[in-house]
């Protein structure tokens, strides 16, 4: 059997892999046309411009290295930022804002901090991730029914009943909720089909299938607009620049950049999973994602990330080099130069189911119920970090889960627990004397008093951190000990044991003895300064 290829060592290109990569850059290029199209309408920007920053997903992002097979362009989980940026600083701007994130992103990728977002709490970006998918959900709805959304996360939602009600009284509405459910049917139902009808993507059939019913039955249904690749690329000038002065746009750009790279390098070690080739090396990945950007932002489009449903399907379709990402941006240059007129057959409510159920992908049920069941502070910070991105905005929606997951962290880390045992007198002993315990029928002592009853060990275990922060909590319990009983303390469960929490036990220590008829034992305190003990040598 071939051996795998090391990591980090790409694989040697033979005609098999281009055979497969050429096969498989097909696939994702059908998996990401309306995709890019759908994005890009929902972010509020022309459609051309979706396909733009497809095209330099494969083209630029696809040749670096960093994730072999994972494959970049325009992201569901960035549309409400997008959107929010937009109407709050134009197109214009929003080149500006990407074009800074994709320069910090290249600073961080450099400066090798890619691997550190991965200590980014899972229940952080899974919270980003379900209030993301909540929000669009919630948008498109409007969009399927053809009516506006109102601002803010809760008027949306609030609203979308009456919305929803109000859209059946009117034909063109309920012809437009029809072509958007048709289009959420068929894509859940056609991976279902058996044989190869299956295999192809379902968001492309659905698009078709809305296109030529909208077409055929004179549905009065709003289509794309289209104005060209040409005409939709306007980079910045040098007016828009000034706005990184502003610190709303700081902060758009301090969010892009993150989310934009938790997303991209929490992808790559999700691929990395689904296939035995190269892994990822995020630095460099980390860096490609910023180059990607940077360009985006000068050509006034939209940010990329890397994207886990094109990633899968290319791995799913055999891919097994970088080859078909850079092939699949070909086929979307190509596309936008040959066809875009295409688009403007292409029904907006088609689009609008698309997204409805990325959204609806993007809400991690099942990782909500396996947290509660087993880590329900985890579950928490999820909850409070969606909820936050729904009431508030993106960035204080993950700034809230961060500081939550830190405060988690920090109070686990501190917290302290004391748990005390009795154990019981040997069997006639006395452990205050060594000597056999009198029964009630033995005579007396030859000093005229009875021999002191036995007593057992009162032994006590501290697990955890042992930190100033716990502190009153550990005193309250060491000083809540009987005197009069033999104490043995057990360290063997302590992570962590600070400077303030040895005085104060040596202090404890010191008084429960002076004051009691038995000593305290405590064990030493470990060496905080000494290395581990090697491990046994074998046989």
């Amino acid at each position: 059997m071939p051996s795998s290829p090391s990591p980090g060592r790409p694989r040697r290109l033979s005609r098999a892999h281009i055979r497969q990569d050429f096969a498989a850059s097909l696939v994702v290029f059908l998996v990401a046309l309306p995709l890019c199209v759908g994005v890009a309408v929902a972010s509020g920007v022309p459609a051309e411009l979706g396909l733009v920053t497809g095209i330099v997903g494969g083209l630029v992002t696809g040749v670096m290295r960093g994730s072999s097979l994972q494959v970049s362009g325009p992201a569901a989980g960035l549309t409400v930022l997008v959107l929010e940026s937009v109407r709050a600083f134009g197109l214009a701007g929003l080149g500006v804002i990407v074009l800074a994130a994709g320069l910090v992103q290249t600073a961080l990728g450099l400066l090798r901090w890619g691997r550190w977002f991965r200590a980014i709490s899972l229940s952080v970006v899974e919270g980003m991730l379900a209030g993301i998918g909540l929000v669009i959900v919630a948008g498109q709805l409007y969009a399927a029914a053809g009516v506006t959304a109102p601002d803010g996360g809760p008027a949306r939602l609030a609203a979308l009943p009456a919305a929803l009600a109000g859209a059946l009284a009117d034909p063109r509405a309920v012809a437009s909720v029809a072509v958007a459910a048709g289009t959420v049917l068929v894509i859940v139902g056609w991976p279902r089909l058996p044989g190869r009808v299956g295999a192809l993507p379902g968001a492309l059939v659905a698009v078709l299938l809305a296109g030529l019913v909208t077409a055929l039955a004179g549905l009065p249904v709003a289509t794309v607009q289209v104005d060209g690749v040409l005409a939709a690329v306007r980079p910045p000038d040098s007016a828009a620049f000034l706005l990184l002065a502003e610190p709303a746009v700081l902060g758009a750009v301090l969010a892009f950049a993150l989310i934009a790279s938790a997303e991209s390098l929490f992808s790559a070690a999700a691929v990395d999973r689904l296939h035995d080739g190269p892994r990822t090396e995020y630095d460099r990945e980390l860096v490609s994602q910023g180059v990607g950007n940077t360009l985006c932002g000068l050509l006034g489009a939209l940010p990329l990330t890397a994207v886990i449903v094109r990633s899968s399907a290319n791995v799913r379709a055999g891919a097994r080099t970088r080859a078909s990402r850079v092939l699949h941006g070909v086929w979307l240059l190509v596309f936008a130069v040959l066809l875009p007129g295409a688009l403007a057959h292409v029904p907006l409510p088609a689009l609008a189911g698309i997204l409805v159920h990325a959204g609806w992908k993007l809400i991690p049920f099942r990782g909500i119920v396996a947290l509660w069941r087993g880590h329900r502070g985890e579950a928490a910070v999820l909850a409070a970090t969606a909820a936050a991105i729904v009431a508030v905005g993106m960035l204080e929606g993950v700034l809230v889960g961060l500081g939550l997951a830190v405060a988690k962290a920090a109070w686990e880390a501190s917290h302290l627990r004391v748990d005390h045992t009795d154990e019981p007198p040997p069997d006639g002993a006395s452990p205050a004397h060594g000597e056999p315990c009198p029964s009630p029928h033995d005579a007396p002592s030859p000093y005229g008093r009875p021999r002191p009853p036995a007593v057992g060990v009162l032994r006590v275990r501290l697990s955890g951190g042992a930190t100033f922060l716990g502190l009153p909590k550990l005193l309250d319990a060491l000083e809540a000990l009987p005197r009069d009983r033999p104490v043995e303390v057990d360290l063997s469960g302590l992570h962590h044991l600070d400077h303030a929490c040895r005085a104060a036990m040596t202090a404890w220590a010191e008084r429960h003895t002076a004051a009691g008829p038995h000593p305290v034992r405590l064990p030493p305190f470990p060496d905080p300064h000494a290395a581990p003990a090697a491990a046994p040598a074998g046989p």
